[in-house]
């Protein structure tokens, strides 16, 4: 991803390794500081493990002890002394507070749908238990080493795709990790098997969790499923905008392009960082081309390409700006302790409309608009190779024998399809609101919904990025016996040593599928830039 430079402003940029260099990915402690995009990629995706600092151990219990003083008293304090959401109007007796919690809980855990992914549930336990180390939530130790112990055991409660409107929080979502530390509902072992939650925590001696006054509405009361997500997506979308760069790269060559528009002065005079990085990444990657070098001269008959080509760095660096406001918001939100009640360092108990998703829900959509476009770019370049009326020369569809084979066209069907699913993921999610909780909850983010079509989108456009990378491939090697540039022959070589280049028609499906992977695990960057150098 990128980040500005330390010491910088925004108009200077550098780049994060696509490795996360310099975060621990076997451990993360939580407390005491925010957490990254980075450590939470670890944690959520690579199984890091988990400990808990000990000064925010300490700050929890003085919280904890503020929150005990007024239980103790009759003063009126929501999800403590009340009921939740409309109800708080609802008296609550000392005698059953308690009980109060446990209900919250077992009502909340209300998902329905397909199980969500393993990496997002384990994203969303992390969070939470990064704002229980805040010292603003209330809730005992005891409760976040119950989080920080099914984190490292491996066991991930079973969460459903819908049930959170991401106002008050991810509700339902949350709900159902709460009711695993409770010893009910289920888990995923870390073998992948589903077993009621009780008898995990009991194959690893932990007795089911029980709450006291507030833990329960401190346990669902977060934006953390969205902002997991988020996190998710700013790492992923951060290696995959460079990816993006070196698959344009390779077409503007194979269509016998320009790298003159890259130029640094041309550049320079509309300066948006993204668009001065990507266009860097092109210039880097086009250099020592042969076939770039075989039309230079006056006798070339192109004055200007075509704006998918030429307008690459402009598309990217629109992309990358609205990146780089997503993972500023996530910093922010990575340091933030999201609950309400919440607990002050003066000890007051304050109600709040802290757990409001609409910051999160925003930049998640931003970013399904940015994934759409260079998807939709992406798609363009690839059309354009596959036609001999625009690819100057190179054989329809890039078949080995046209008419006979069909070679990519239908991988460039697969495509449209996908750019046509991703301009309709780019539908904002949070911009819909639907009351809730008899009108008390009567405006919502929709946050969590905008973070579920993100990952579609992700996901749908390593798949394009992919496919125009294996078209260009042909295309390079169809232009011999001119040799593309360093970088492009090294991921030309990657694609040779499981996908062959240019021949009779075959079955194309496992072919698309293992290009995505190679953008997806970030071999296609790595083979790049072990020939030219690092990429931003």
């Amino acid at each position: 991803m990128f980040r500005p430079c330390d010491g910088g402003g925004r108009e200077e940029w550098c780049a994060v390794a696509s490795q996360d260099a310099g975060v621990d990915v076997h451990r993360v402690v939580v407390g005491g500081r925010p957490l990254t995009v980075p450590e939470v990629v670890a944690v959520a995706r690579h199984d890091a493990r988990v400990e808990i600092d000990a000064t925010a151990a300490a700050s929890m219990v003085v919280a904890r002890a503020a929150v005990d003083e007024l239980v103790a008293s009759d003063r009126a304090i929501y999800g403590v002394s009340t009921g939740f959401g409309a109800l708080a109007t609802t008296r609550i007796g000392k005698a059953s507070r308690d009980a109060l919690q446990h209900a919250l809980v077992r009502s909340h855990a209300a998902g329905t749908g397909p199980e969500v992914e393993r990496e997002v549930v384990r994203a969303l336990m992390l969070l939470r238990l990064q704002t229980f180390t805040t010292g603003h939530t209330g809730v005992r130790s005891e409760v976040a080493d119950r989080y920080m112990a099914m984190l490292n055991l491996g066991l991930t409660p079973v969460v459903h795709e819908y049930g959170s409107l991401g106002c008050s929080g991810d509700l339902a979502p949350l709900a159902h990790c709460a009711l695993a530390a409770m010893g009910e509902g289920e888990v995923r072992t870390s073998d992948g098997d589903v077993v009621p939650s009780r008898e995990a925590l009991a194959a690893h001696g932990l007795e089911p969790l029980r709450l006291v006054a507030k833990e329960g509405l401190a346990l669902v009361n977060g934006t953390d499923g969205m902002l997991g997500m988020l996190a998710l997506a700013v790492h992923d979308l951060g290696a995959l905008f460079t990816a993006a760069d070196v698959a344009a790269a390779m077409s503007v060559e194979a269509l016998l392009g320009t790298d003159r528009v890259f130029a640094p002065e041309l550049q320079g005079v509309r300066p948006h960082p993204g668009q001065v990085a990507s266009a860097q990444n092109l210039h880097r990657l086009l250099a020592g081309s042969e076939i770039m070098e075989s039309h230079r001269g006056e006798d070339c008959s192109v004055v200007q390409d075509a704006y998918s080509l030429r307008c690459a760095p402009q598309v990217a660096g629109a992309a990358r700006g609205t990146l780089q406001h997503a993972a500023d918001v996530a910093a922010i939100e990575l340091g933030s302790a999201i609950d309400n009640p919440v607990v002050l360092r003066d000890g007051r108990v304050e109600s709040n409309g802290n757990f409001h998703g609409a910051p999160i829900g925003y930049v998640l959509d931003f970013l399904a608009i940015a994934a759409a476009d260079m998807a939709s770019i992406s798609e363009r370049r690839t059309d354009r190779l596959l036609d001999p009326s625009r690819s100057h020369g190179l054989p329809a569809f890039l078949a080995g024998s046209p008419g006979i084979d069909s070679g990519m066209m239908i991988a460039q069907y697969a495509q449209a399809a996908m750019v046509s699913e991703l301009k309709r993921l780019a539908n904002p999610a949070s911009v819909d609101s639907i009351p809730s909780s008899a009108m008390q909850e009567d405006h919502v983010s929709m946050g969590w919904s905008a973070g579920r079509k993100l990952r579609r989108a992700v996901d749908a456009l390593q798949r394009v990025i992919g496919i125009e990378i294996l078209a260009a491939a042909r295309g390079l090697e169809l232009r011999a016996p001119l040799g593309p540039g360093p970088g492009s022959t090294a991921v030309v070589t990657l694609l040779r040593q499981g996908i062959a280049g240019v021949g009779p028609d075959r079955w194309l499906a496992p072919e698309l599928e293992q290009a995505a992977e190679l953008v997806r695990r970030g071999d296609v960057v790595r083979a790049a830039e072990s020939a030219v150098g690092p990429l931003q």
